[in-house]
């Protein structure tokens, strides 16, 4: 049996584990340590749509098409789900990052 440990981890497996936290922060999903959902934590949600914001930028120009694909259409969803939860001044366009 192989070691976990060792095993590279793919930029698409990264991304979607990123998604993974920002849906428990939403209360989607039951937190992987506790077993239970909580209640939805929109400023840690937002955190996460913004590391992968980061993401996105940092790493425009160096990904495959299906790379990018799956990161747009990730970043979309988790904006359009802070969104419906109310988030306050929530934009859908622009990440609120700023990067030099």
């Amino acid at each position: 049996m192989s070691d976990p440990q060792s095993t590279p981890i793919s930029f698409a497996a990264f991304v979607v584990s990123l998604a993974h936290t920002a849906a428990v922060h939403f209360g989607d999903v039951e937190d992987p340590a506790s077993g239970a959902r909580g209640e939805p934590n929109l400023a840690a949600a937002q955190q996460m749509i913004d590391v992968l914001s980061l993401l996105e930028v940092k790493t425009r120009g160096n990904l495959t098409a299906e790379e990018r694909q799956l990161l747009e259409q990730i970043l979309y969803e988790l904006r359009m789900r802070y969104v419906e939860l109310g988030g306050a001044g929530a934009s859908t366009d622009a990440p609120r990052i700023i990067v030099p």
